[in-house]
């Protein structure tokens, strides 16, 4: 009993250390948010406009999440993370330069 317990312990314990890391999609994620937070507070962005570009970040945290369940980011995953960040990136600056002096 002692055994068995101290081997679901450690393998508690080593199962993060087997998920995937993805440090490029986080920062892109992070660096994406203080991008719409940024828009707001200068007035770039509505209100309106920055909660849907949260929304969509949101979405694409959870299309990460959802990918790395297994503990593994496939390539093909990967690059469905990355298109939708590039779709975002884009949004957010089309967001931003159409400010009209809200």
């Amino acid at each position: 009993m002692r055994t068995l317990v101290a081997a679901a312990v450690l393998a508690a314990l080593a199962a993060p250390a087997f998920a995937q890391s993805t440090p490029q999609i986080d920062r892109r994620q992070y660096n994406q948010e203080r991008r719409i937070e940024q828009g707001y507070r200068s007035g770039a962005l509505s209100a309106e406009e920055a909660w849907k570009l949260d929304r969509a970040q949101r979405r694409i945290d959870r299309m990460e999440h959802r990918a790395l369940r297994d503990g593994y980011l496939t390539p093909h995953e990967r690059a469905r993370i990355e298109a939708a960040q590039d779709r975002q990136h884009r949004r957010i600056a089309r967001e931003k330069r159409d400010w009209n002096g809200h």
